[in-house]
């Protein structure tokens, strides 16, 4: 009666085993595929963010080119629009302080 018993233990026992062996072979699989999808879609933004700085240097490369005057311009209109922002007044130095 007690061999029955301990018998009945380890059927038991096995059964859990191969369920929890199961289960655990099943969240493996899903963190796998979990994880291809995320590289998969990390290497396609990557792609698409090189495709999109290669076609912003093009346009200024070609605007450039075709108009010096033009990005000179701006560009010491940038550089002087910068300056002023960063412009700090000094400061007082009078009775009225």
């Amino acid at each position: 009666m007690a061999e029955e018993r301990v018998g009945t233990v380890q059927g038991i026992r096995g059964d859990v085993k191969a369920d929890a062996e199961g289960l655990l072979n099943q969240a493996v699989g899903g963190v796998q595929d979990a994880y291809n999808k995320t590289a998969d879609a990390t290497a396609e933004g990557a792609k698409a963010a090189k495709e999109a700085v290669i076609a912003g240097h093009d346009f200024l490369r070609n605007f450039v080119e075709k108009n010096p005057h033009t990005a000179v311009a701006i560009a010491i209109g940038l550089g002087l629009l910068i300056g002023y922002s960063s412009h700090r007044p000094p400061p007082r130095r009078g009775w009225w302080d």
